[in-house]
């Protein structure tokens, strides 16, 4: 019986052993070998200390021991805390920080770079260090190489878990600035992946393709999907598309998941022929894909299905469109995915008519546990399911995901807005806040209001309106080079529009509304981009 995430490993370890789990460049590892490996880990880390719940963080690219890190802290009865391999030390040690986390595992560079900011991760116990390289790693403290760590001794059981105990701590933006650790249960991750696996009809004949951060939950769901049927993965971590052509042409790729910006990079270049030939389906989350480019895919994977999801990270996938639907509903959202329902409802908790705006509300099993030490926004997001029964005394919660759709009278559902400032751009959702506050912390403006303008290829692009300092010029290469050093390329304004006076409405705050609406065609193509 599958309770837990590394639970998802021991069916095809037990059936088809020597089956291929992972593959990794030149590396690639099986299932019974996979298995063995985060039995180890689990070991190690118990005997490192490591107590139930505790956290350990992964700070690194796709590769095989990330993931024997991430399945062996569960097995120990650990927390995975997936760091995006983009963040620049500042957010990583906010994670390291929030959440107390016990272990980081990560490479020997990029612990280096974090050395300015780990002393302030006051529960750090050890780093574990996945590369052997040369270097001076007195200069990096607490530190275990990988390769280095002893064989697993006699000692404590591996702790029984339970499938409602806490896995892992995502980390998404938060609508007040400071990102926001999404706690996720073992029943969240396993029935998570076992669902999607259900509507993809994934087998173990499959290879899939990981291109999307593991700190995302549909790139770390092709894990989960992949496992729960024996099927095969290839990880990569994507910088190029011609790589990734040449990736799924040569592992004979049947299933990729990706975001719009990256779909959009794919179809630029020419593909060689029958390159897409394997491919049986893709998947695209984190925003529309353009109709023009799902055409173009469709060439491009001439036998394969298209699906198109929507999810969030605090109840993982909500929706998706079946592939007999692409062309009659190319706009929609979709359906509830299995063993979910999804409501449309008004601000009164009444249910939405067909046609009708409401909001999107999702409950079943995908629920996360909420917000990691916030009771106060888990409060605001997950709320008592509308309309139960009242003889049922004890509250089941549901996902208030802040997202406007309608409704048609088949059941299909279609996005209309956000009901807050969240920015949605290459597939992250971002806070304005977020991005204001690293604007400000470079001295080189006054005041500052973050922007989300429609963008063909990233679904929105940030706009940066400003005032400058007291005393200095307008300077936008510095400023934009200023924010490039702590954030990812992906939280970089585009644009920066410089005013002596910012707007403000009645009630004496910003009007982001009015700027949206005037530069809203801004990165339009010939809009002046």
């Amino acid at each position: 019986m599958i309770e837990t995430l590394a639970d998802l490993i021991r069916p095809a370890a037990s059936k088809t052993p020597d089956a291929i789990a992972l593959r990794s460049k030149a590396d690639e590892v099986s299932y019974a070998e996979l298995d063995r490996q985060i039995d180890g880990f689990a070991a190690n880390l118990l005997q490192l200390g490591l107590r139930r719940y505790e956290r350990v963080a992964v700070f690194a690219g796709k590769q095989i021991e990330t993931v024997v890190a991430a399945f062996g802290a569960t097995r120990a009865g650990g927390t995975f805390v997936p760091v995006n391999a983009l963040f620049k030390p500042a957010q990583v040690a906010y994670i390291l920080a929030d959440c107390n986390v016990r272990v980081l595992v990560t490479t020997r560079a990029r612990a280096r770079d974090l050395q300015a900011v780990l002393d302030d991760a006051k529960d750090l116990r050890h780093v574990i260090l996945l590369d052997d390289g040369a270097g001076d790693d007195e200069a990096i403290g607490r530190h275990i190489r990988w390769n280095d760590l002893p064989p697993p001794e006699p000692g404590p059981r591996l702790p029984r878990m339970l499938s409602s105990d806490m896995a892992a701590i995502m980390y998404t933006s938060g609508s007040t600035g400071k990102p926001k650790g999404v706690v996720l249960s073992h029943a969240n991750v396993t029935i998570g992946g076992l669902s999607v696996a259900s509507y993809l009809e994934n087998d173990a004949q499959d290879r899939i393709l990981a291109v999307l951060p593991f700190s995302f939950d549909a790139g770390f769901s092709q894990l989960t999907t992949a496992f729960s049927v024996g099927a095969s993965v290839v990880l990569h971590d994507y910088f190029l598309a011609r790589d990734v052509i040449r990736l799924i042409e040569k592992e004979a790729i049947t299933g990729i998941t990706g975001v719009p910006p990256l779909w959009m990079q794919l179809i630029e270049p020419e593909w060689p022929e029958g390159a897409g030939d394997s491919v049986r389906y893709f998947a695209n989350t984190g925003g529309k894909m353009p109709l023009a480019t799902l055409q173009r895919l469709r060439q491009v994977f001439p036998n394969a299905l298209p699906f198109l999801m929507y999810g969030l990270t605090e109840s993982f996938r909500s929706t998706y469109l079946p592939p007999s639907q692409v062309d009659k509903r190319p706009d929609s959202i979709g359906i509830a995915i299995p063993n979910v329902e999804v409501m449309v409802v008004g601000d009164d908790g009444t249910p939405c008519s067909p046609g009708q705006a409401g909001e999107l509300v999702h409950r079943g099993p995908l629920v996360s546990l909420g917000y990691w030490n916030d009771p106060q926004r888990t409060a605001t997001r997950f709320k008592p399911v509308p309309n139960r029964p009242p003889e049922i005394v004890n509250p089941e919660l549901a996902v208030f995901s802040g997202d406007t759709v309608v409704q048609d009278d088949e059941g299909f559902l279609y996005f209309v807005g956000r009901k807050d400032d969240m920015i949605k751009t290459s597939g992250y959702r971002i806070s304005p806040m977020e991005i204001e506050e690293v604007a400000y912390n470079t001295g080189l403006v006054s005041e500052v209001a973050a922007l989300g303008i429609p963008h063909e290829r990233l679904g929105h692009g940030i706009l940066l309106v400003a005032r400058p300092a007291d005393g200095l010029a307008e300077s936008t290469d510095e400023l934009l080079k200023k924010m490039r050093s702590q954030v990812p390329n992906y939280m970089v304004p585009l644009a920066v529009v410089w005013k002596n006076t910012l707007p403000r409405n009645a009630n004496g705050k910003l009007d982001r509304r009015l700027m949206t609406e005037e530069y809203q065609q801004l990165f339009a193509p010939g809009g002046g981009e």
